[in-house]
């Protein structure tokens, strides 16, 4: 892990990563997708499922696909998915505290809205520690691992890939990262989605907890 020490660039995904109860969260996003998919393209709940799963696999978001072959509006969708409740998440005090000792940017990577990561990222109680967020908006709706989306990302934030340590929890994701020379960590789970590809070898951590991973770069920093 010696090469951690002088990464100045921490980049993190965003749902499954800074928090890992993903059914908590993303279920309650998953659910309006449903309903929202079955509303708009007048699909029963079952159908509205199976062209909502199948367009996340094909096209790496639901969004996507409805905007390919449905003319969906994105900033409807993303509006409507992400009204969610998350007065049940509790504010991750051990998080914060190795965020707040890592002497490194701290950026959010995501295939979600802006609004979406904030609200994540305040009931954690670590918003203000974040720079800058990347959403689906910046990405011009390419989702990960789309090259254009990890370039404009790159270029938004005007980081070097060589002096960044990305992470994600879904490993497939990581690929390009690896290509521009991002370190690149996986946050180990049982996600169908999520461990799909986690044998290649673009991954070069596989770790379980974010926070004790943090704290191992913190410690090789201040040594």
């Amino acid at each position: 892990m010696k090469e951690l020490k002088n990464k100045k660039n921490l980049l993190l995904d965003l749902d499954g990563t800074v928090y890992q109860d993903l059914e908590a969260v993303f279920g309650q996003v998953s659910r309006l997708m449903t309903k929202y998919i079955s509303e708009k393209l007048n699909l029963d709940l079952k159908k509205a499922k199976e062209l909502q799963t199948n367009y996340f696999y094909k096209y790496n978001t639901s969004l996507n696909g409805l905007m390919i072959h449905h003319d969906i509006s994105p900033k409807e969708f993303l509006k409507y998915v992400h009204n969610i409740d998350l007065t049940f998440m509790k504010k991750d005090q051990v998080l914060r505290a190795e965020l707040q000792g890592l002497n490194m940017r701290k950026l959010i990577f995501t295939n979600g809205s802006t609004e979406h990561a904030k609200n994540i990222l305040h009931h954690l109680g670590i918003e203000d520690l974040f720079e800058g967020i990347f959403d689906i908006n910046d990405a011009e709706y390419r989702p990960k691992p789309e090259p254009k989306a990890f370039d404009l990302m790159v270029k938004k934030f005007g980081i070097d890939p060589k002096e960044t340590v990305y992470v994600e929890d879904i490993a497939k994701n990581l690929s390009i990262g690896k290509e521009r020379g991002c370190t690149t960590v996986w946050l180990i789970n049982d996600e169908h989605w999520g461990k799909m590809d986690s044998d290649k070898d673009y991954i070069d951590y596989k770790i379980e907890n974010l926070s004790l991973f943090l704290k191992e770069i913190r410690l090789l920093k201040t040594n």
